[in-house]
C-alpha cells in the first residue's frame, strides 16, 4: 500500500522540538560561526523566534534571509518557520537586480542579512543601492512592502536593527503568546520559497510546504542509512533546496550532526571532514572532482561512509574507492519537488546504485512522456519526466501561468528526459532544453559527456550544441585535464570516435585550466547556457 500523503508532514516546529529534547547533547550544527547541540539550538530558536513576535510579524508573512550558510542561518528559519513565517532565502551571488526583483516580486516584509559575506562582498551598500531608506527609515519608495532590516555585523544602516537590538525585542514576549503562535502553524503551510536557477529571466519562487520538505528529508535520511550518531559535512548552499531540504533537514530529522562551510573549497573541505570525522557528505561531479584533484588530497583522514550525490558512475566509483563513502546514493530531483523524487538505496548493490538507476518514494508517482504528445513512452525509451504526489511545490509564487504550464492535471512536467524501466527503476539522461538535434539526430549532452570522463586524463567534462550551418548543430566539448595527465584535442574526439556513434562525437574540443571564469550556479554546476555562449564566441560561431 503506497503512503498518499507525506510520511513526516510536520510542522517543522513539531520536529524540531521533538528531536531536540530526544538528543539535547547530540551536536546539531557545526559552521564557522560556531556550534550548538540540540538542547542550545532549542533555545536559541527560541530566542529569535521571541524577537520576531517583537518586530510584529505573523504568520503567513515573509522574512529573507541574506548570508552564507551558517548557524545564524539555521536559528533564523527554524524560528521563523515555528511561528508559520515564509522564509525567502537569497543566493549570496545575486547582485542588486536580482535582489531588488526578489524582494519586491516575493513580498519580503523582514530581511535578515550579514553586513559582509566573505569579507568581500558588501551586501549592506548594494541594499543601500536597492533601496537607499535603509539609511534613514523603511518602509521606502523603492520597497514599499519592506518594513525591516535586521544586520548581523558592525555596519547597521540607519534604519536597520543590530542583533542585540533585534533580540532585545523579544524580552516582552511571554511563553503563552510564543506557544499560540507556534500552535496555529500547519503542516500544508509554505515553510520556504526557492528561487529557481534562472538563466534567460528573474527566477522563479518555488513554494514549498513544510509536509513536502519534511517528507522528502525523511525518505532521503532512511536510504541514506542516516544515524543520530553521524556526522554529514554538506557544503550545499542553504540557500538551495539540497541545503535546506537535503542537509539541513536531512540530519535534522534522524537528530544527525550537520557540518558546513559559507562556501565550497576542496581544501577546506577535505581538512572539516577529516577534523569533524564526517561519516556522510554530498556533493555533485565538480565538487568531488575538485576534492579528490586537491594535491593535499591523500593527507587527509576521511571517516566517510555514505552520502548522496548527484554525478556520473566514473566519479561516484572514485567517491568509493578513494574517499571511502562505500554506502553512497545517487539522486534526482528539482526545486519543485522539494527537490527529490527518485533516490538509490544504500543498502543495494554498489553497481545498481554507481549506474544511475533509482526507485521513486512511496506515495509519488513517475511516468515518462512523449515531451510532444504527453503520452506515457515504452519501458526504456527516453522521455519527459513527469510526476505526481505530496512532494510538488504549491505553485510559484504570484506566477499562475508559469504553474499551470508546469503543473498539468496535477503532473508536474520537469523539463527533463529520462528513461524508466518496467520494474519502475528511473534514469536521468539530461535537460530537455539541454537537448540538440545534429542532422535530425537527437544528442544528450549527459551521454557525451559520460564517454568522454571514461577517459583516465579526463577529470571534467562538459557538453554543449553550437550552431553549424550543415547539420544545423554540432558537439562541442570542454573539458578540464586531472592533474599531472597530458593529452591533446585530437586524440580526446578520437577516443569518442572509437565508443559512439559518429553524429555524437564533439566536432570542437577545448581542454581549459577550469569553469569558473565561464560560470557555474551557486550549487557549483557549470551553466550550460554561458558555456554555449562562451563557445559560440570563442570559435567565432555567431
Amino acid at each position: 500500500m503506497t503512503v498518499s500523503t507525506s510520511p513526516l508532514p510536520g510542522p517543522l516546529w513539531s520536529v524540531l522540538n521533538d528531536i531536540a529534547r530526544q538528543h539535547p547533547d547530540n551536536d546539531a550544527l557545526i559552521a564557522e560561526d560556531g556550534r550548538l547541540s540540540y538542547g542550545q539550538l532549542l533555545e536559541q530558536v527560541d530566542s529569535v523566534a521571541r524577537a520576531m513576535l517583537g518586530l510584529g510579524l505573523q504568520r503567513g508573512e515573509h522574512i529573507g534571509l541574506l548570508m552564507g550558510n551558517s548557524v545564524q542561518w539555521a536559528v533564523l528559519w527554524y524560528a521563523a518557520a515555528s511561528l508559520g513565517l515564509v522564509c525567502v532565502p537569497f543566493n549570496t551571488r545575486f547582485r542588486g537586480e536580482e535582489l531588488s526583483y526578489g524582494l519586491a516580486h516575493e513580498d519580503v516584509r523582514a530581511l535578515f542579512c550579514v553586513d559582509t559575506f566573505l569579507d568581500k562582498i558588501d551586501f549592506v551598500g548594494m541594499l543601500g543601492d536597492v533601496e537607499p531608506a535603509i539609511n534613514t527609515t523603511l518602509p521606502g519608495k523603492k520597497l514599499p512592502l519592506l518594513q525591516h532590516l535586521v544586520v548581523f555585523g558592525q555596519r547597521v544602516p540607519g534604519a536597520a536593527l543590530s542583533e542585540a537590538a533585534f533580540l532585545q525585542l523579544g524580552t516582552d514576549i511571554q511563553p503563552a503568546e510564543l506557544t499560540a503562535a507556534r500552535t496555529r502553524v500547519e503542516s500544508d503551510d509554505t515553510l520556504l520559497i526557492q528561487f529557481t536557477s534562472g538563466t534567460t529571466a528573474f527566477p522563479k519562487g518555488v513554494m514549498l510546504s513544510h509536509a513536502s520538505m519534511l517528507g522528502i528529508a525523511k525518505c532521503v535520511a532512511v536510504r541514506m542509512g542516516v544515524r543520530s550518531e553521524d556526522r554529514y559535512f554538506s557544503p550545499r548552499p542553504f540557500y538551495h533546496v539540497a541545503g535546506s531540504t537535503m542537509s539541513l533537514l536531512v540530519a535534522l530529522v534522524h537528530g544527525a550532526t550537520l557540518v558546513t562551510a559559507a562556501t565550497f573549497d576542496p581544501a577546506q573541505a577535505l581538512a572539516i571532514m577529516a577534523r569533524e570525522q564526517c561519516t556522510l557528505t554530498s556533493g555533485n561531479d565538480t565538487m568531488f572532482l575538485m576534492m579528490l584533484a586537491e594535491p593535499g588530497f591523500n593527507t587527509h583522514r576521511l571517516c566517510l561512509r555514505g552520502g548522496w550525490a548527484a554525478a556520473s558512475p566514473q566519479i561516484l566509483h572514485d567517491v568509493v574507492e578513494k574517499m571511502g563513502a562505500k554506502d553512497i546514493c545517487n539522486a534526482y530531483g528539482l526545486s519543485e519537488a522539494s527537490p527529490n523524487l527518485v533516490f538509490s538505496d544504500y543498502r543495494e548493490p554498489l553497481d545498481l546504485r554507481l549506474n544511475g538507476s533509482m526507485t521513486t518514494h512511496a506515495g509519488l508517482d513517475i511516468q515518462v512522456r512523449d515531451p510532444v504528445t504527453a503520452e506515457p513512452m515504452p519501458f526504456d525509451q527516453p522521455g519527459e519526466i513527469c510526476a505526481r504526489g505530496w512532494s510538488l511545490m504549491k505553485g510559484y509564487y504570484k506566477l499562475p501561468d508559469q504553474t499551470t504550464a508546469t503543473l498539468r492535471d496535477g503532473w508536474l512536467h520537469t523539463g527533463d528526459l529520462g528513461t524508466l524501466s518496467a520494474d519502475g527503476r528511473l534514469k536521468f539522461i539530461g535537460r530537455l532544453k539541454e537537448m540538440f538535434r545534429v542532422g535530425g539526430e537527437n544528442v544528450s549532452p549527459l551521454e557525451v559527456e559520460q564517454v568522454l570522463l571514461k577517459h583516465p586524463a579526463i577529470e571534467l567534462a562538459q557538453v554543449i550544441g553550437v550552431p553549424d550551418p550543415r547539420l544545423g548543430e554540432v558537439p562541442a566539448a570542454y573539458v578540464t585535464l586531472k592533474q599531472g595527465a597530458a593529452a591533446s584535442s585530437e586524440d580526446l574526439i578520437a577516443f569518442c570516435k572509437a565508443r559512439c556513434a559518429n553524429f555524437k562525437v564533439p566536432r570542437y574540443l577545448c581542454i581549459v585550466e577550469d569553469f569558473e571564469s565561464i560560470g557555474m550556479t551557486g550549487s557549483s554546476k557549470i551553466q550550460k547556457n554561458r558555456l554555449r555562449d562562451f563557445a559560440i564566441h570563442q570559435l567565432g560561431l555567431a
